[in-house]
């Protein structure tokens, strides 16, 4: 009992170190190499807590280059995950580049312009780097600035191009302008249907001739049922005047209604005039 009271605080001692592990670096330095010979660039040296005080300057021809020895509680150990992160101020915008670890925890990168993506190039403000370190297990991941660096252009190599993505969110406001509904169709199909509709009227009174129609039976017919001849005749006017109506001002909302009140009509008075018809037909009257 004595053992277990006393190494209780122990373990909560080792837990805490345990916690307060890290991963860091050491023996950080950033330097621009220049492509032209004779010029040996800058070289900075950095730590997690102490940043390069002014920012570097690289060239469209220079290569970054940043070396630092990872370490885990002190020791140097390779991390699952090491990453320079350079970050446009403005937009947030960051593009990560890995860096090339050892065993050792010794860890190089290097960035030149046409590793860069074209937003960047195209700003105007210096971009945070950052070193990024972290792994598997307790140990708490690293990401701390360490330097800026100033892109250099060259005047005479005109940027990529680039076009802002469209991304989802608030746009202005679209009006849209609508063209105005037709208020009638081309002349021609309504004159070629026009006098389709005319040639049907010879046509109809030769059938009559042919089958041969007695207009003899016209009153007849109007004296057994005068309402229901009236009526359904008056309907299929009444029917012709609301396609007509369609034609010139109505939509098809208001027409819809109509035609199906005047077929009820035209169905209901159909069939008392047409069986008063039919009834003349079967007395033999011709």
């Amino acid at each position: 009992m004595r053992f277990t009271q006393s190494f209780a605080p122990a373990l909560l001692l080792l837990a805490g170190v345990a916690q307060a592990t890290s991963w860091g670096f050491d023996d950080g330095s950033v330097s621009v190499v220049a492509k032209r010979a004779g010029d040996a660039g800058s070289k900075e040296r950095f730590t997690s807590k102490t940043l390069v005080t002014k920012p570097l300057s690289l060239g469209s021809t220079d290569t970054l280059k940043i070396s630092l020895t990872a370490k885990d509680n002190g020791q140097g150990k390779r991390p699952h995950q090491a990453f320079v992160i350079l970050k446009e101020k403005e937009t947030g915008l960051e593009a990560p580049f890995p860096l090339t670890v050892k065993e050792s925890g010794k860890a190089v990168a290097s960035i030149t312009h046409k590793d860069l993506p074209v937003q960047f190039l195209h700003s105007d403000g210096p971009l945070e780097a950052s070193i990024i370190l972290g792994s598997f297990g307790s140990s708490k991941a690293l990401n701390a600035p360490v330097f800026d660096v100033k892109l250099q252009k060259d005047p005479n190599v005109p940027l990529p191009p680039y076009e802002k993505p469209v991304r989802y969110g608030k746009k202005e406001e679209i009006h849209h302008i609508f063209r105005a509904d037709p208020t009638s169709p081309p002349k021609v199909i309504s004159i070629f249907f026009a006098l389709v509709v005319l040639a049907t009227v010879p046509v109809l009174f030769i059938s009559w001739i042919f089958l041969g129609a007695n207009l003899n039976h016209l009153s007849k017919a109007i004296g057994a049922a005068p309402v229901s001849h009236a009526t359904f005749f008056g309907s299929i006017l009444a029917m012709e005047g609301v396609f007509f109506l369609y034609y010139t001002t109505w939509n098809l909302f208001q027409a819809l209604p109509v035609i199906g009140a005047v077929a009820v009509v035209t169905m209901l008075s159909g069939t008392k005039a047409l069986g008063e018809v039919q009834s003349r037909r079967l007395a033999g009257e011709r």
